[in-house]
């Protein structure tokens, strides 16, 4: 009934585009306790598990009993107006150079790397659970705690077989993101440009290896004045395998944790001679080694507890960074299975390349690599920003051509599945689209995975998607719902962005709708009002 109801309503436009005016309203008339009852019975009840680990602990079991596992998220947020979340953006992503006027305006792909206040406020235009803005390095502990705490949750009250949901923004200052994803793309383009045109076979990207003596030719070739010194020490470090050569691997692998991140982000445009991005400060250098203590201490409280880290992907202005520290995780703790999940949004043009160099990462490095695949949480931000700032839109033109890239990138992983002894791959496929879903099964037909091989999963968010979450469950497949959780006053933020950002989605949920409708009429007519799918279905084994 309350599902029913809840769909119903979100389906409603004008309900919908005054969410949050309506429960503001609605909480000064009914009052803080009759607000909290009536956000459990409907709104908060179907999208939100619980209020606090012990509270969701019934939701969790019953999903169980059906072969439904959790992803945990604790989602509760400062109700930020729209100014206080770009003045915090700007404060927090503005280096100490430039809020000095020490460095010029940027030009060209470098406005992709900068804070805009226009686009400050990171929750606009956006489906995702929740948006973490910087206020101080106390406040990123207090984010690492919560994680702690939520893999705890996960540990006790899943059984183990559950994931705990991060996102490395809460984690440091975003303008350290911004300023590695800078690093990083810029060195991507220097290969190319060093590697030259022909870096391709049939339309794949293929891996070419230069050593020291074509790396110096090819630089002279292209007029980059430089000492010979400077070029034997740029090859040293960009040589991270010291096999006295560089490829995209290399080039993608100079994050290592033991390496000192000031000369990474120090490294010199070859073109210019200086460096990248402006120097960091003292306190910059501190903040950066903060940031990275964090993401340890949680990756390493979860391989303590046997829980799997979820890294939640974020704009694409943070993504290559976010991807890097995420692919250090990797190396460093999935060594005997996936603890550490990274995820690649398919709506972008180049997350087949992205996805292709990782898998080959973790091939020649031999670590067991963990993905969850989707389509995008960011598709409609990320074009507008593209285009006011005048960069490439790096989303693909087409629902068509996400479709067509999702399924690309599903092959690429098949294939790597079938040439690496079964299990070093784990993909969830996190999809509410019923298609995926069953290109997806047909995949796993063709290929001989069984859904008992646990190499392919499924994940959809909780409240949506049950008619596909539930039967798979049953069927022996392993799947997973995204399980929000926190205290109603401090959810209902997430909650109304969810109302308006799914809006969409939510319109188009006729089926499910449909569903529900009949379950109704066949309990009415039935007598069976207050039916309990848990005693007549027996649970699902376990996976």
């Amino acid at each position: 009934m309350r599902a029913s109801l809840v769909l119903r309503l979100c389906s409603i436009e004008w309900i919908v585009n005054r969410n949050k005016e309506i429960m503001d309203w609605t909480r000064k008339v009914l009052g803080n306790r009759i607000f909290t009852w009536a956000m459990k019975a409907t709104f908060f009840g179907h999208f939100v598990a619980g209020e606090n680990q012990d509270d969701i602990k019934p939701a969790i079991a019953r999903m169980q009993h059906f072969g439904v596992k959790s992803i945990l998220d604790y989602s509760a947020e400062e109700d930020l107006s729209r100014s206080q979340a770009q003045d915090a953006e700007m404060e927090s992503c503005l280096s100490a150079a430039e809020v000095g006027g020490d460095t010029p305006p940027p030009v060209g792909d470098k406005v992709k790397f900068r804070a805009h206040r226009e686009f400050g406020d990171r929750r606009e235009n956006v489906v995702s659970a929740r948006t973490y803005f910087y206020e101080d390095e106390a406040h990123c502990d207090k984010n690492m705690d919560i994680f702690l705490s939520c893999i705890d949750a996960v540990s006790g009250s899943t059984m183990r077989t559950g994931f705990a949901a991060v996102k490395l923004t809460a984690l440091g200052r975003p303008q350290l993101l911004l300023q590695m994803s800078e690093v990083l793309v810029h060195l991507r383009q220097v290969f190319n440009v060093i590697a030259g045109p022909d870096n391709t076979l049939d339309g794949k990207p293929i891996n070419p290896t230069i050593n020291l003596e074509s790396f110096m030719s090819r630089l002279h070739e292209l007029g980059i004045k430089m000492k010979s010194e400077e070029k034997k020490k740029w090859f040293t470090l960009l040589d991270t395998t010291k096999d006295g050569e560089i490829d995209l691997l290399d080039w993608h692998n100079i994050l290592d944790s033991m390496m000192n991140l000031a000369k990474v982000l120090n490294v010199r445009n070859i073109q210019t001679g200086k460096p990248f991005v402006s120097c960091l400060k003292e306190e910059e250098m501190v903040q950066m080694e903060n940031m990275l203590h964090r993401i340890n201490t949680v990756v390493q409280h979860a391989k303590d507890k046997d829980v799997r880290v979820m890294i939640d992907a974020e704009q694409t202005y943070f993504q290559p960074s976010i991807s890097r520290f995420t692919m250090e995780m990797m190396r460093k703790y999935n060594k005997e299975k996936a603890i550490v999940f990274n995820t690649y949004q398919c709506y972008l043009k180049d997350a087949l390349n992205a996805i292709r160099v990782d898998l080959n990462l973790s091939a020649r490095e031999n670590f067991y690599f963990g993905a969850k695949l989707v389509r995008g949480a960011y598709m409609d931000q990320e074009r507008l920003r593209a285009e006011t700032l005048g960069y490439p839109d790096p989303i693909n033109d087409t629902f068509e051509d996400t479709t067509a890239m999702y399924e690309s990138v599903l092959d690429e992983v098949m294939t790597q599945i079938n040439q690496r002894p079964r299990g070093e791959i784990a993909v969830m496929i996190a999809s509410h689209n019923e298609n995926t879903v069953r290109n997806t099964l047909e995949v796993m037909r063709q290929n001989n995975v069984k859904p008992s091989d646990r190499i392919l999963c499924f994940g959809q968010l909780y409240g949506m998607c049950d008619q596909m979450s539930f039967p798979l469950g049953q069927a022996g497949y392993s799947v997973y719902k995204y399980v929000p959780f926190g205290p109603v006053n401090e959810v209902v933020p997430y909650l109304s962005r969810r109302a308006y950002e799914n809006k969409g989605i939510l319109k188009k949920v006729q089926k499910e709708r449909r569903l529900l409708g009949n379950e109704i009429k066949r309990r009415l007519l039935k007598g069976q009002i207050f039916y309990d799918p848990c005693e007549s279905h027996p649970p699902a084994p376990p996976i």
